[in-house]
């Protein structure tokens, strides 16, 4: 239902439920006196669940099972289905949980033809939003409905997880051989492989039928099943191009499947036949090397075939297309092929695209879209030929949209100029894709300037609206929640919605969604008892916007409220009880309760860890270990994991990701295995398991040097977790791809993955027979960097030493130029080699133009001060340079060059020029800091809220803070997370003097700039009272200021325990939290289904 409702779709009328559900056929004579339809009454609970859902599956209960048969259940299909109203996509996911388990459950034989159509057409909600653990797909499906059945869930292939596609082919494959071959594909230990002769292992399986049965899921394949298909079939498969139409559609194969496709179709199609089906390949051509030699005509075939590959997933996909559109241009020019280009545009050099008459580009940015991405010279480039020597000129709407996928290079002074009239949401959402914060701030300028605060904020699209300050968003009257709830705020802006909203007394948990970040813990425990419930319940409708604390401050707030109804309430709690917690806040259920559940909860309760998200639990929670250790007790009495079965472990959820590696080992040899592969999926081990673990692994699977390139891509990321097995990983002619591969897959990369690519890239170079002689791990890397290399490598040029950056050529600097301009963190010895090829470059700093400072970027730090000052910063390029690693002494050089080349005076920065500051905002001196607009700073303080300044610049910027915003003794949540790190110049006394409510709205960075002697001044309370996240990002030094109560407080704060007393040994432990994502439908329906399954079956 939330599908429905984020697309917009309005909840459906009580006319249309009266005529709905009127067909169920429910004998009036079964209906208490004034007893509404009770499947109306259900339908509005999980529309709006709350406590009075327990009463209307109550009243549910005295209904006779002759109500209930697929021809009644099939009749309401039909009407929602061939109804015109868009509302109805709220039946349809009502009634799909029903619908599916009828149609998994009934015989074939007892339903006829168009009710088994309509019940599958119905269930459509539920295959495509099953939980991420297991998909119950219907053990047996004969002959025409097979084909239905895979045909629907071809539809659902896209939102589908990764696990459950796995899932799907296995089914199919069993279903296949049982329907086609009668024989079985399951294990010899498996009951049902009694009933059938197993199938053999050259059981040619993948025949015409199937591969086209399997559609998109063919790339989920395991690379022998491509074995499994006989030779001419799938070549005549490949022919028909049935094979490129599932598989062109941005669908992605592991990189050992991709090559066994691409081997096939090389071995059907060889020679001059090979190059004239080229464009029949659909995803396997992203798995390509090099593009082959081919002519001008089959370059143009293949080249969009390559749109469809992620370009992030592996480097080598620009360098094939490069190659193409070099085979294109043989025989023609670049204007004569920019139509045949497409998206490759971007690969055109600031040459190639300066070449272009200004009419052929304007027609092709004009069709490109805002979804391209252009390097800072091309950018120059393209708005240079665009805009000509106006380069402030005003634009009309229609100039402006036809230059929307170069919107990122307009300079602030063209956005200036913009106005509101003539745009909608789309072209400003459009137009705004790629700008960077000083562009939004110089948009919103022009914008606002004929347009009404309010009717501004309902135009303006995500980007923008999160640039609007607080100083605007005030003057835009907003009295209800039905105005902001279906816009994405910031967290400030969250903050001071939420204040407003109760003061006004109109704060409504189902309708706050991104509004929820502003949520303080004291407006949680305002909620009255008998509406706890129901906030409960929205909150959880959309938890990605709660922050660890305001997730334990709702559960705290539930949990007491329970209490109240039974002092032992959770020792003596029911299934039904438990089931009406949701899974997100019962996570949070301290250690002591979780021990006291009783055993006879253990159904609901594996049902809730099978589907949970661990993500707003603490990483060091106690209630981590606890809920692992009480699942593990459900599971096999706590004691004999040896027992465990494949099911059982996949019952734990996420919290197998929790197990330590001695318990994993008790598992017996098959479920071993199958834990440790599903383990590779956590996006979380605890820092203490992972040296145990990648040691398991090893001795389950062996030396990984040995391992094939599946086995790479299933079990790697549990090898990557290790610094040693990483760098020892083998040399093989497969391992950078994988790496590419499972870079994707990684919430964030080592220092020692990033040096594994760099040396497999770079001994790549090396001949062959020279990588045979090598050992496994033994690199000989190119001795000089080279475009090629350049390209490839992109941010990891950073490991190339001194030595071999001076051996590179002057062309090769150049050519490669923005690319190491985009390095942020240098060593000394490096910056000294980048600038010397700089000058050599473009001569002397005095010298140097625009061009030539924007395409250096960060070597800019390898110049000294005094030289700093003499370069030409455009003021709207400051924010792509801001995140170099920058030295304290170098930013008031750069502020001052700034100031001198743009004209600008302290006083006369408006809030477009102190956002495009960005941190050389630093480079004020305090009587420069003094001058600045307050008006214009408060704009502006908002979108400044993460600069990192040195203590001494931060000072002077919280006493302009102080000034706009009063004594920090007052600050509330809203001006807390408004000032950003601005906060970290607050003195000793300062700080001492805020609410220590305000402090889990602390950003995370601005707690690692306070100076240790001034955050020892914070109290037990304000320590306690900082957060999981803020504590976790306390540094080493400012622990060590801390006296032992102090550090006490904030091993509770990081532990998300605030109100108990944790023993360091205790509290110390760190757990993982695989990413958040929503709980579905049939969290709601759950109940109903047990309920309503008796009334299903006739």
């Amino acid at each position: 239902m939330e599908v429905c409702h984020v697309t917009g779709y309005q909840e459906p009328r009580m006319t249309l439920l009266n005529s709905v559900f009127n067909n169920s056929d429910l004998p009036m004579e079964e209906r208490k006196d004034g007893q509404s339809n009770p499947l109306i009454s259900t339908f509005l609970n999980v529309l709006h669940p709350g406590s009075p859902f327990k009463d209307s599956l109550n009243q549910g209960d005295t209904m006779s099972n002759k109500m209930w048969n697929s021809s009644n259940l099939s009749r309401m299909i039909k009407m929602i289905r061939n109804s015109s109203e868009p509302s109805v996509c709220y039946l349809q996911a009502f009634l799909a949980p029903m619908s599916w388990a009828a149609w998994t459950t009934q015989k074939e034989n007892d339903m006829d033809l168009d009710d088994y159509d309509t019940l599958l057409w119905a269930a459509k909600p539920v295959v495509q939003g099953m939980p991420s653990t297991t998909m119950n797909l219907p053990p047996r499906v004969l002959g025409q409905n097979m084909k239905k059945l895979m045909e629907m869930l071809q539809e659902g292939y896209g939102p589908m997880s990764e696990d459950h596609r796995t899932q799907v082919v296995k089914w199919a494959k069993e279903q296949i051989t049982q329907n086609y071959f009668n024989c079985t594909t399951t294990p010899s230990t498996d009951p049902r492989s009694k009933l059938m002769e197993r199938c053999k292992p050259s059981l040619k399986w993948l025949n015409s039928e199937a591969l086209t049965m399997m559609g998109p899921y063919l790339s989920s394949l395991a690379p022998r099943d491509v074995d499994s298909s006989p030779k001419d079939k799938l070549c005549d498969f490949f022919r028909s191009a049935k094979f490129k139409f599932p598989l062109s559609m941005g669908i992605k194969m592991k990189p050992s499947l991709g090559k066994k496709f691409l081997n096939t179709f090389q071995d059907c199609f060889q020679g001059k036949d090979f190059a004239e089906n080229v464009d029949k390949l659909g995803t396997i051509a992203c798995h390509y090397n090099a593009a082959p030699k081919l002519t001008a005509d089959l370059s143009r075939k293949l080249l969009p075939e390559l749109d469809n590959c992620d370009k992030n997933d592996n480097p080598k996909i620009k360098k094939v297309k490069k190659q193409l559109m070099k085979y294109m241009m043989e025989s023609s020019t670049v204007s004569q092929e920019l139509p045949n280009l497409g998206s490759s545009v971007t690969l055109l050099s600031p040459n190639q695209l300066y070449e272009i008459p200004a009419d052929n580009l304007k027609e092709v940015l004009k069709n490109l879209g805002p979804a391209a991405k252009w390097t800072r010279g091309q950018l120059r480039t393209l708005v240079k030929k665009q805009l000509g020597n106006r380069t402030c000129k005003g634009m009309s709407p229609e100039e402006l949209m036809a230059l929307r996928s170069i919107a990122e290079g307009l300079p602030s002074c063209v956005l200036r100029r913009i106005k509101a009239k003539g745009i909608d949401t789309e072209g400003l959402k459009n137009i705004s894709t790629y700008m960077r914060k000083g562009q939004l701030i110089a948009m919103l300028q022009g914008l606002r300037e004929d347009v009404d605060p309010s009717e501004l904020l309902q135009m303006l699209p995500g980007r923008l609206l999160r640039r609007v300050s607080l100083n605007n968003l005030a003057k835009a009257n907003i009295d209800s929640l039905d105005q902001v709830k279906d816009k994405i705020w910031t967290r400030p802006q969250a903050a001071f919605l939420a204040k407003k909203m109760d003061e006004l007394k109109k704060l409504e948990y189902r309708k706050l969604r991104s509004v929820l970040q502003g949520i303080t813990c004291k407006m949680i425990d305002k909620v009255a008892d008998s509406d706890t419930q129901d906030m409960a319940q929205a909150i959880t409708e959309t938890p990605q916007w709660l922050s660890k604390v305001q997730a334990g401050c709702a559960a705290r707030k539930l949990f007491a409220t329970l209490k109240k109804v039974r002092a032992d309430y959770f020792k003596t709690i029911t299934e039904e009880e438990l089931d009406d917690i949701p899974t997100f806040l019962l996570l949070q259920l301290p250690p002591s309760m979780v021990t006291d559940l009783p055993d006879s909860v253990c159904p609901v309760f594996l049902d809730k860890m099978e589907e949970a998200n661990l993500s707003s639990l603490p990483l060091r929670s106690p209630s981590r270990p606890t809920l692992t250790k009480r699942a593990l007790l459900c599971l096999a009495n706590g004691t004999n994991l040896s027992g465990l079965t494949t099911e059982g472990v996949s019952r734990l959820g996420p919290l197998l990701c929790e197990l330590p590696p001695s318990q994993v080992r008790l598992m017996a040899p098959d479920v071993l295995n199958s834990a440790l592969l599903a383990m590779a999926s956590c996006q979380h081990i605890p820092p203490r398991h992972r040296a145990d673990l990648t040691q398991l692994v090893k001795e389950t699977f062996g030396d990984p040097s040995d391992w094939s390139a599946e086995t790479m891509e299933a079990l790697g990321l549990l090898l990557l977790l290790d610094d040693d097995a990483t760098s020892a990983l083998p040399n093989k002619t497969w391992m950078k791809d994988i790496l590419y591969f499972l870079k994707l897959r990684m919430p964030s990369t080592s220092s020692a993955f990033k040096k594994k690519l760099f040396h497999l890239t770079t001994s790549a170079t090396t001949s062959d027979a020279a990588r045979r002689k090598r050992s496994a791990s033994d690199t000989v890397d190119a001795e000089k960097p080279t475009v090629e290399l350049i390209e490839e490598l992109g941010m990891n040029n950073v490991y190339w030493t001194a030595a071999q950056l001076d051996q590179m050529s002057g062309e090769t600097f150049l050519a490669t130029l923005e690319i190491l301009g985009d390095i942020p963190d240098y060593s000394a010895d490096q910056l000294a080699v980048l600038s010397k090829k700089a000058t050599t470059a473009f001569g002397p700093v005095s010298q140097m133009n625009e061009s030539a400072v924007i395409q250096m970027g960060c070597i800019i730090q390898g110049f000294p001060d005094a030289d700093l000052e003499k370069l030409p910063f455009l003021l709207d390029t400051l924010e792509e340079i801001a995140h170099c690693g920058w030295s304290e002494s170098q930013i008031q050089p750069v502020w001052k060059a700034v100031a001198k080349y743009n004209n600008l005076t302290a006083q006369r920065l408006e809030a477009t020029e102190m956002v495009a500051l960005n941190r050389f905002i630093c480079g004020l001196n305090p009587s420069e800091s003094r001058q600045l607009n307050m008006e214009a700073f408060k704009d502006a303080v908002g979108s400044m809220d993460d600069i990192q300044c040195s203590y001494k610049a931060t000072k002077q910027l919280k006493s302009l803070a102080v000034s706009a915003f009063g004594n920090p003794s007052t600050f509330t949540e809203v001006e807390v997370s408004n000032l950003g790190t601005i906060l970290a110049g607050l003195d000793a006394t300062e700080l001492a003097s805020l609410d220590p409510s305000v402090l889990s709205f602390f950003s995370e960075t601005c707690i690692l700039l306070i100076p240790p002697e001034n955050f020892a001044s914070l109290s037990v309370a304000h320590l306690e009272a900082l957060g999981p996240e803020n504590a976790a990002a306390v540094t080493n030094e400012q622990r060590a200021a801390l006296g032992k109560e102090k550090l006490a407080a904030l091993e509770r704060a990081a532990t998300g325990s605030p109100d108990q007393k944790q023993s360091t040994d205790q509290s110390s432990q760190q757990s993982g939290a695989p990413s958040l994502s929503v709980e579905g439908i049939a969290a709601f329906l759950k109940p109903l289904l047990f309920l309503l399954m008796g009334f299903l079956l006739l």
